[in-house]
């Protein structure tokens, strides 16, 4: 009886917590379902629907101002994804290393490395603009806000998530493989690059495509040290949306999940390949 009270009991509480999942991935994606269903509709009223029309696809991907953006995103995703990917697994392998473990200060590098994934991105932002504005002051350099500045500001925001993400993934190899290599004479260097760096390339992938997405869509820090010729796309849109966005955006911004998705499918593959 007792057994059967506890059965029903936690039936009842898997169902509220299905329920409640359900309920909040409906919150959010029902409103991209509606902005890429608006981006199909022929109305320039957004939110309102007419009838089906690709005339908003036309005009997004010859809009020169739209794409300049667009490219300029995708330029910086990339360097800082790359870069960001480069640096993280370089600390995660040095902070994780057997002769690192008795020096006195990793756990303060650790700390450092990932404190800026508790940092508010406007303090990233403001702080990186001061520096650089010192820098011309002490030493007398100039340095011009653009797309350099825009990518220091997204590998420092976003390092410390692939150094957590490689870390982590660096403590759950079997460690014997590499010892194994190491007792029949192969170099240190050849380790990394033919046992370990394989073993990381799933996790490496995914940090890559996380640091990259969160770059595409950075409005704060790019803010604060974007330039001329340096406008990315969420700036744009912010921008625009004081005097008024057109379905236009709708189509683009369609255009982006779809490519979010894919990225999503190809690191899954990926993934399920290795396995």
């Amino acid at each position: 009886m007792i057994r059967s009270t506890k059965i029903k009991h936690k039936s009842k509480n898997s169902k509220l917590i299905l329920t409640l999942i359900l309920f909040g991935y409906t919150v959010l994606y029902t409103p991209l379902i509606i902005l890429i269903l608006n981006s199909f509709g022929d109305s320039d009223i957004p939110g309102v629907w007419t009838h089906f029309t690709l005339k908003w696809y036309e005009q997004a991907l010859t809009d020169k101002e739209l794409l300049n953006a667009v490219f300029v995103s995708l330029k910086i995703a990339t360097i800082s994804a790359t870069i960001s990917c480069i640096l993280g697994t370089m600390a995660a392998i040095g902070t994780t290393q057997p002769k690192t473990q008795k020096f006195l200060g990793r756990k303060f590098l650790n700390n450092i490395i990932i404190m800026p994934i508790v940092m508010p991105e406007i303090i990233t932002g403001f702080s990186l603009l001061m520096l650089l504005l010192g820098i011309e002051r002490i030493i007398g350099i100039t340095f011009s806000k653009g797309i350099i500045t825009v990518c220091l500001g997204h590998i420092i925001a976003t390092m410390a998530y692939v150094h957590m993400n490689v870390s982590s993934k660096i403590k759950t190899l079997d460690k014997s493989i590499e010892e194994a290599a190491l007792n029949f004479g192969a170099r240190p260097l050849s380790v990394f690059w033919e046992i370990k760096l394989p073993m990381l390339s799933s996790t490496i992938t995914t940090s890559w495509i996380l640091v990259f997405t969160m770059s595409l869509d950075d409005l704060v820090i790019a803010s604060f040290l974007a330039g001329p010729g340096s406008t990315t796309l969420p700036i744009l849109l912010f921008s625009n949306i004081r005097v008024g966005i057109t379905p236009m955006i709708n189509a683009f911004a369609t255009m982006f999940i779809l490519t979010i998705v894919l990225f999503i499918i190809i690191n899954y593959f990926h993934k399920k390949r290795e396995q």
